[in-house]
């Protein structure tokens, strides 16, 4: 599916407002990013479309790249340059503390370095969490992996238990299109959304594990039960960069937002072991990495699975996704947030009953407001947590319906 789907709603940007941030913020409160232990509060129930407030958990950050949240109300945070963070809750004005972690072998250059994270569904019992990453070894490139940590008990530093978790995913010595979303899938498998590190026979080599989405087990980084290759960390593949990786709470259905080239950024429904089409190499009959070829070449793959949506041109360069939900968000639950980059705004999707996106608004307060926009989850709470990712005085914002 091409060009954009569905009209803008434009009652929606009509009645979301901001109430907070713009540039500061200060101290407090309580929340959990691929997973959350912590008791939802009981929102009642409400109809039509919510307003939206926006505030700043906290500011002063680097390159936010992915949240997650513990079970105790605090919050992990990745910076793509190499630091994690612990912040002291999930209301406005929380606190932040680093947490002392060896990340020495990392490749912070282009779109590398400290990426996705999930917290692990038994983190009140194992103090575990996983982070995408890449990696060097004597200063040189190797590959970009997923690392299992455990926080100490008083959240001030953090050790590898699992190095890697999965290894081998590909790495491109720029950092380009290096991925890496981790999300965990409703059955508790770990997804990983990958880049194709700018590589035109990587997405349709089903020997590599660049431009695909993987399925894991959590606990050992082996295939997880069911995957549609057998013996093979490959649940689908011919991707480019996959950026967002979001479940739906009512069916357990896996969306992905993946960078286009120059048109055509998509959001993508999984089907276990689908094609989606990308192939720069074309088969191996062009040299280097052909950025002209379709997004999905139907031409060269009548079977390739069709985009959920496509951004047209120009492109948003999506980032992080997650379904709203809810009965607080009114008729904005079910919707598909995704965040832009480039287009420096929230999309907010409505999803059909054939699982195609029907229309997409675009919430006037986070409309350029807060610049580049990276990390999209959604918290045990059920507010929406969204990251920006500018490379200056960078924050973690919080969006409630009110």
């Amino acid at each position: 599916m091409t060009g954009r789907i569905g009209p803008i709603l434009a009652a929606l940007a009509a009645l979301v407002v901001a109430a907070c941030s713009a540039p500061a913020a200060p101290p407090a409160a309580p929340g959990g990013g691929g997973t959350a232990s912590a008791t939802p509060t009981v929102q009642p129930s409400r109809s039509g479309t919510p307003e939206l407030r926006v505030s700043t958990v906290a500011a002063g950050l680097d390159q936010v790249w992915d949240v997650g949240f513990l079970p105790d109300g605090r919050m992990l945070v990745t910076e793509r340059g190499g630091r994690l963070v612990l912040l002291s809750g999930t209301a406005e004005g929380a606190t932040v503390a680093p947490v002392a972690a060896d990340f020495g072998d990392l490749l912070v250059r282009g779109e590398g370095g400290l990426m996705g994270l999930v917290v692990h569904p038994d983190f009140a019992q194992s103090r575990r969490f996983t982070t995408c990453q890449t990696h060097t070894e004597g200063g040189r490139p190797v590959d970009i992996r997923l690392v299992t940590w455990t926080l100490s008990a008083d959240g001030t530093r953090a050790e590898r238990v699992v190095d890697p978790l999965v290894g081998g995913l590909p790495v491109n010595p720029s950092g380009r299109h290096s991925g890496c979303r981790p999300t965990l899938a409703a059955d508790g498998a770990l997804l990983v959304g990958t880049g194709d590190t700018a590589r035109g026979n990587l997405p349709q080599d089903l020997g590599s594990l660049g431009g695909k989405v993987l399925r894991a087990d959590l606990a050992t980084g082996r295939p997880a039960p069911g995957n549609p290759i057998d013996g093979s960390l490959v649940y689908t593949y011919g991707h480019r960069n996959v950026q967002g990786v979001a479940v739906r709470p009512s069916n357990g259905a896996v969306y992905t937002a993946e960078h286009g080239p120059t048109t055509d950024d998509e959001v993508n429904l999984l089907r276990p072991g689908g094609n989606y089409g990308w192939d720069p190499g074309q088969g191996g009959t062009v040299g280097g990495y052909d950025e002209s070829v379709p997004m999905t070449d139907l031409g060269r793959f009548p079977d390739a699975v069709a985009a959920a949506w496509s951004s047209g041109s120009p492109v948003e360069a999506v980032a992080g996704a997650a379904f709203v939900s809810g009965p607080q968000w009114g008729d904005l639950d079910g919707a598909l947030a995704v965040a832009a980059l480039r287009g420096s705004k929230l999309l907010l999707m409505t999803i059909g009953a054939d699982g195609a996106v029907t229309s997409v608004a675009e919430p006037g307060p986070l409309d350029g407001t807060f610049g580049r926009l990276r990390a999209v989850r959604t918290g045990p709470d059920g507010a929406l947590f969204v990251s920006t990712s500018n490379g200056d005085d960078d924050r973690v914002l919080r969006i409630d319906p009110v």
